[in-house]
């Protein structure tokens, strides 16, 4: 079983986002950073849930057939949007974040309040931070 944490991070005077992904199994965590390409928090937030299932896929090889995932995030839309498989302005991004969670055998979403995805919050803003010192 896996534990995936995600969180995004958006600057918006800038239209910076970046983005956490923090991945725990057997007691190891795997932690990523990334700037992303994203504008608004919300579509920074599928971007990045998308991103760590890429990279957890990436991770498992083919051992994702015959894992389970728990997907926390503290996104309500990500979440919302997972368990409708609908969006009505992200349908697309809901669609990428499906077709990634596809390989997993299973894949249980949860929301979470921020104070319990701190893990991935910081990590997502350690990577703003980076980006924005960066531009």
């Amino acid at each position: 079983m896996y534990s995936l944490y995600t969180d995004a991070a958006t600057q918006p005077q800038s239209g910076l986002s970046a983005g956490g992904i923090l991945i725990i199994h057997d007691h190891q965590q795997t932690q990523l950073k990334a700037a992303l390409h994203a504008t608004t928090n919300h579509t920074a937030e599928f971007e990045i849930a998308r991103m760590g299932f890429e990279k957890l896929a990436a991770l498992v090889g083919d051992q994702a057939q015959q894992a389970t995932v728990l997907f926390y995030t503290d996104s309500q839309i990500v979440s919302d949007s997972l368990a409708k498989h609908y969006a009505k302005h992200y349908q697309k991004l809901v669609d990428e974040l499906l077709a990634a969670q596809a390989p997993f055998q299973l894949v249980l979403t949860q929301w979470v309040p921020e104070k319990q995805n701190q893990g991935a919050h910081t990590l997502a803003n350690q990577a703003l931070h980076f980006a924005e010192d960066a531009k």
